[in-house]
């Protein structure tokens, strides 16, 4: 299997112009293979109990807010994004041929301002480190309860559990190097900001800027698709329905959650960042609560 392409150029060099299609088949294909490789290793792994906690806070009300319509209205847009996006750089590589050129481009910069939105929304409305707290002894005993379910449950994420915060972490590296990449290769485009400049660049730089953008768009492929399946899965749909409603119901937090990380109060329902008013609760990181790790 070749790892990418190459080409002569009108000199005749030999250059890079990007990944091998056999990667994002090799991606299709593992993708496949996870999903059905998770769902019998669910099938086959006995049912776990999760018992609430002996000193339930008093005043937790019935409905949490999680996710703000800020936050939600950006993971849709971006959703939508990234999914355009991957559809117009793969699909014609299967064979189904169309103007993919302007909606992939168009689709970039959409995920573009998603997420300089999404940046300044989490440094100036949200708690943004909560997010980047890496937890490696509460990873250690995911990862111990992963392999062996003799091994004791790992202990009760705060808001954002530690796999929520890995793929998170994933995420955005894998993303930024598409950013980066595409936006430099949109130079070489039309568009009505500016008119094509093959020439910024040397054939071997684009070269390399090409497998980049390739590796980041066949990483995305496994990300996108297992980030799909969890949210279709009978035990996760109501982490998927937060992401819709904006709130998680009592049972679930006591269920999932540590209260002394993510602590709840009472009052009227407002966003983390205390913006929205409505009825509900209101659900924050507290920095000042010690964590275990």
């Amino acid at each position: 299997m070749d790892l990418w392409r190459r080409a002569a150029n009108p000199w005749g060099q030999d250059v890079l112009i990007g990944v091998s299609w056999d990667l994002m088949w090799s991606a299709v294909i593992a993708a496949v293979a996870f999903v059905i490789g998770h769902a019998l290793w669910v099938r086959m792994r006995k049912e776990e109990a999760h018992e609430p906690p002996a000193d339930v806070p008093a005043g937790i009300p019935e409905k949490i807010e999680r996710h703000s319509f800020a936050s939600r209205a950006f993971h849709w847009v971006m959703s939508i994004a990234m999914l355009v996006l991957l559809v117009t750089a793969f699909v014609p590589v299967m064979g189904l041929q169309f103007n993919w050129v302007d909606l992939h481009w168009q689709a970039g910069v959409l995920l573009i301002l998603t997420v300089v939105y999404h940046v300044i929304h989490a440094i100036g409305w949200q708690d943004f480190w909560s997010m980047f707290q890496l937890g490696v002894s509460e990873g250690v005993a995911t990862l111990k309860h992963i392999l062996s379910p003799e091994a004791p449950a790992p202990p009760k994420a705060g808001k954002y559990p530690f796999d929520h915060r890995m793929y998170h972490h994933v995420i955005v590296v894998v993303s930024l190097a598409a950013i980066i990449t595409g936006v430099l290769m949109m130079v070489r485009i039309d568009t009505p900001l500016w008119t094509r400049n093959p020439y910024l660049f040397s054939d071997t730089t684009w070269g390399v800027m090409y497998v980049v953008h390739g590796l980041s768009g066949v990483s995305l492929i496994l990300l996108v698709a297992s980030h799909i399946y969890f949210a279709l899965r009978p035990e996760k749909r109501w982490i998927t329905w937060s992401m819709v409603r904006g709130w998680i119901d009592r049972e679930h937090y006591l269920e999932h959650f540590d209260p002394a990380k993510w602590v709840v109060t009472d009052g009227g329902m407002k966003s983390v960042d205390g913006t929205t008013p409505g009825t509900g609760a209101v659900a924050e990181q507290i920095p000042s609560a010690k964590r275990e790790d």
